[in-house]
C-alpha cells in the first residue's frame, strides 16, 4: 500500500511503511528443512527445550576458549551472577569468532516461526563457571517482563557449551514442561533435569522455562556462550546499539545488523529521526 495515495484507517496499513529500500529479507534459517524444524517446534511445545548436539566442531570450541580465557577476570556481583562464576558481556563488540553462533541457521530456523519479523538479540555471553560453585537461583529468563503467566515465551535462549556439560560441572538444569507453569516456582518435587551434552552443543530454550546454572563440585571450570533473544517490541538485556560501533555493525551479517536494532518493528518501533536505522550505516 502507498500511504501516499490512500488513507490510513488501521495500523496494518502502516506495515512495512518506513522499510522503504530495506525492505525485510528472510533469516538464513530458511535453508533448514521445514520438517527438522517441525520436530524441533514439536519438542519446545512439549519440552519447552530442545537439544543440537555437535554443531560445533572441537576446534571451533578450542579456538572460542582460547580467545575468551584472556578475558575472563572478576567473578559475579551476587549469588545470581555466581560468586565463583566468570562472566564476558558484550561479547559481539570483542569478536567476530561468536557470532556463527548468534546466526546458527538451526537457531534463526525456530525464532522465525517462534518471534516475531525483526526479533532481536537481548544479550551475548559468556560464562565460566568455576569450581565450588553453587547452583544458580531457578529462573525463567522473560521473568523480567512483567507479563502475567501463563503465557507464550517473550524470548528465548540458547546455551552453547564450550567445554563439556557433565552433571556435576555446572551444567544447566532445567525442569521439563515448566514453560507451561502458571504464576508458581519450582518446587523440590518437580522433575530437573541437567543437560548433559558434549562440547560443541547447543541447548535452546523458551523464555518461560524454568532453569537455572547447575553446581560445579568438580576441580574444571565449565564454559559456555549465551545468546538471548526477544520480541522485537521490547527492550533488550544488553544495549547493543551503544556497545556495538557502527564499523562492527557494517561488518556481521544481515542477520545479526538486524538483530541489533538495525531494524524496524512496523510500523515505527527503532526508527531513527523518523527513519530507519539502517540509514546510519548508509553514512561514512
Amino acid at each position: 500500500m502507498n500511504v501516499d495515495d490512500e488513507s490510513v484507517t488501521t495500523l496494518e496499513d502502516l506495515r512495512g511503511d518506513l522499510a522503504q529500500r530495506y525492505k525485510w529479507t528472510p533469516s538464513s534459517g530458511a535453508s533448514v528443512d521445514p520438517s527438522v524444524v517441525d520436530a524441533d517446534m514439536a519438542a519446545l511445545d512439549r519440552d519447552g527445550y530442545v537439544i543440537w548436539e555437535n554443531l560445533l566442531s572441537a576446534g571451533d570450541c578450542r579456538e572460542i576458549r582460547d580467545v575468551v580465557r584472556p578475558w575472563l577476570g572478576h567473578t559475579g556481583r551476587n549469588s545470581f551472577e555466581g560468586k565463583r562464576t566468570q562472566r564476558v558481556y558484550s561479547v559481539l563488540s570483542r569478536t567476530r569468532l561468536c557470532d556463527r553462533l548468534v546466526d546458527h541457521p538451526r537457531v534463526l530456523a525456530v525464532l522465525d516461526r517462534l518471534l516475531m519479523p525483526n526479533y532481536l538479540l537481548s544479550a551475548l555471553q559468556a560464562i565460566n563457571i568455576q569450581p565450588g560453585e553453587s547452583a544458580q537461583l531457578a529462573h525463567h529468563d522473560d521473568g523480567f517482563y512483567p507479563i502475567p503467566r501463563p503465557r507464550e515465551p517473550l524470548a528465548a535462549a540458547t546455551i552453547w557449551a564450550i567445554d563439556d556439560f557433565t552433571a556435576d560441572n555446572g551444567a544447566t538444569v532445567l525442569y521439563p514442561g515448566s514453560h507451561r507453569w502458571g504464576k508458581r516456582r519450582p518446587g523440590p518435587d518437580d522433575p530437573a533435569l541437567p543437560v548433559v551434552m558434549p562440547a560443541g552443543s547447543c541447548v535452546f530454550f523458551v523464555g518461560t522455562l524454568w532453569h537455572g546454572g547447575g553446581a560445579n563440585t568438580t576441580a574444571r571450570d565449565r564454559l559456555a556462550v549465551t545468546a538471548q533473544y526477544c520480541q522485537p517490541w521490547l527492550r533488550p538485556m544488553e544495549a547493543f546499539t551503544l556497545s556495538v560501533s557502527r564499523e562492527i555493525a557494517r561488518a556481521v551479517s544481515d542477520d545479526i545488523r538486524r538483530m541489533l536494532g538495525y531494524s524496524i518493528h512496523p510500523p515505527f518501533v527503532g526508527a531513527v529521526d523518523g527513519l530507519h536505522p539502517l540509514r546510519l550505516l548508509d553514512q561514512p
